[in-house]
């Protein structure tokens, strides 16, 4: 099987939930495919937000571009709704002041969902932003 991009809108993927959003910044710039567009949080946390691939798929190797994210939870579901949710990976991130935003590459287990929930569960700020999510992997099956 041909692996694939899936986080990307171009694909028909979609953020469908996003707890804080921003018109200059919203979630939707996650998943563009343009390096110059992020979606930022508004304050509080945790924040969270859920891309729905609308199709059954096997992730291999997941990447966040992030700024100023401390502590990031990624949840999985492989339901036909956003439900049902389970822990898939727990990371702790970097951060650097000399670079405008952190890349961090996870080589996933057991990765298959049609649903990733992402949840930034603290920020080495007020505000943080997610600039893209990149998973690569193959289609399983659509959803019926």
């Amino acid at each position: 099987m041909r692996k694939t991009e899936l986080c990307l809108s171009s694909e028909g993927s979609e953020v469908i939930l996003a707890t804080s959003s921003d018109e200059k910044h919203p979630p939707e710039n996650i998943i563009d495919g343009n390096p110059d567009t992020f979606w930022t949080t508004t304050g509080m946390f945790p924040q969270e937000f859920i891309i729905c691939f609308h199709k059954h798929v096997r992730i291999e190797r997941l990447v966040i571009q992030s700024y100023f994210v401390r502590t990031l939870k990624i949840e999985k579901s492989t339901s036909k709704e956003p439900v049902d949710f389970e822990q898939w990976i727990e990371k702790g991130m970097c951060f650097t002041s000399i670079v405008l935003s952190m890349k961090e590459e996870i080589i996933a287990r057991d990765g298959s969902a049609t649903y990733l929930r992402f949840i930034i569960v603290t920020a080495f700020d007020h505000f943080a932003s997610v600039h893209s999510v990149s998973a690569e992997g193959t289609v399983v099956s659509n959803l019926s």
